[in-house]
């Protein structure tokens, strides 16, 4: 009886961390689409650095 909750434990912990990298993917993506697209709006507007909306 313990081995099968032990395995049922581990499945229920290994699909919620699948899920949470699944979504933290599709975060990553979405602020990867925004980034570049900060670059495409902002670089053709002023040059220099108040072009930028980041502060390296």
């Amino acid at each position: 009886m313990i081995p099968i909750l032990v395995v049922f434990l581990l499945a229920l912990i290994l699909f919620g961390a699948g899920f949470a990298l699944h979504v933290l993917w599709w975060i990553a993506l979405a602020v990867l689409v925004i980034w570049l697209l900060g670059f495409l709006f902002r670089g053709a507007g002023a040059g220099g650095s108040r072009g930028r909306w980041y502060r390296w």
